[in-house]
């Protein structure tokens, strides 16, 4: 497959988590052709410095793609500044990309998946993203399709083109207008009842979240994220090992053994079931409704 998006690696403080990430990849068909560049983010304190030590020394010795590039960052940037700044360099030098964090699984056939999506739907502006993890949904019975679209963006496996990325308002400015309007809202949370909830609490800095912000930003611009309808890649995060991980088995996926290459939709359109499904993952309970808006109010 000609002119392979590049693969950027996220890593911070957990080599063992790295390196099961690096080794599913390398399995992948398109390892070896493809271009690997890690951002590793530098230490909070004292006690994070041995584990990002032992990371970098493990990223080191990596071999089995094309070519592999590896930045050391002097600093701590944190998660969102260090994905918003890192994407946005390589985007610099290419049209596209896909990326991962260092908790992230992949099937053998996720590159194949995330380089043809790449492609074949660049040209497609209402497409702003591709991801290798559909949500643990019950697809209907009545759809064969290979893929789907949804409202809401995911940030486990995923990929986009530099004219999307770089349309994204990281400082969300007309939020002030969006927050005083319960129907723009409600739009939004057609994604998943969680995600105004989010928005907001990143607005008051509650969290530190990049991927909220890419979320607003397909919203903004009418915009959907593809996904296979078969788990090409899973999160192994969820041990309260990472920054903002939690022991939640709620989104837990099995990995798709098949290899059979799945087939895009030149035309996909929203599917109403799957909508639907989507949305239940994400409902919030009322006691979960009301303890965030006595947190974020």
């Amino acid at each position: 497959m000609a002119n392979l998006s590049p693969i950027v690696l996220f890593v911070y403080n957990r080599p063992e988590h790295t390196k099961r990430t690096v080794e599913s990849l390398l399995k992948n068909t398109l390892a070896s052709e493809s271009r690997l560049i890690i951002f590793s983010d530098g230490a909070k304190n004292d006690i994070d410095s041995q584990k990002v030590q032992a990371v970098r020394n493990y990223v080191k010795t990596i071999k089995g793609f094309d070519r592999i590039e590896i930045v050391l960052r002097d600093k701590n940037f944190g998660l969102a500044n260090s994905v918003i700044s890192g994407v946005t360099e390589v985007l610099k030098q290419y049209d596209q990309v896909i990326v991962i964090e260092d908790d992230i699984l992949t099937s053998l056939s996720f590159l194949t998946f995330m380089n043809k999506a790449l492609v074949f739907y660049q040209e497609n502006k209402s497409i702003y993203s591709i991801s290798g993890y559909p949500y643990p949904i019950k697809i209907p019975n009545t759809y064969k399709k290979d893929i789907f679209i949804s409202y809401r963006s995911s940030s486990w496996g995923w990929g986009t083109w530099k004219d999307r990325w770089e349309k994204v308002d990281w400082e969300v400015k007309d939020f002030s207008s969006f927050i005083s309007d319960s129907k723009v809202q409600n739009l939004f949370d057609r994604g998943g009842q969680d995600l105004t909830q989010m928005l907001k609490a990143q607005m008051i800095g509650k969290i530190d979240s990049w991927a909220i912000r890419w979320g607003y930003a397909h919203f903004k611009n009418n915009a959907y994220c593809i996904y296979p309808i078969v788990p090409l890649c899973k999160n192994i995060g969820t041990d309260k090992s990472g920054t903002h991980s939690s022991s939640s088995k709620k989104l837990d996926v099995e990995l798709r053994v098949s290899d059979r290459e799945l087939i895009l939709d030149p035309s996909p359109e929203l599917n109403e079931e799957i909508v639907s499904e989507i949305q239940k993952l994400f409902k919030l309970t009322l006691i979960r409704r009301i303890i965030n808006f006595i947190k974020f109010s």
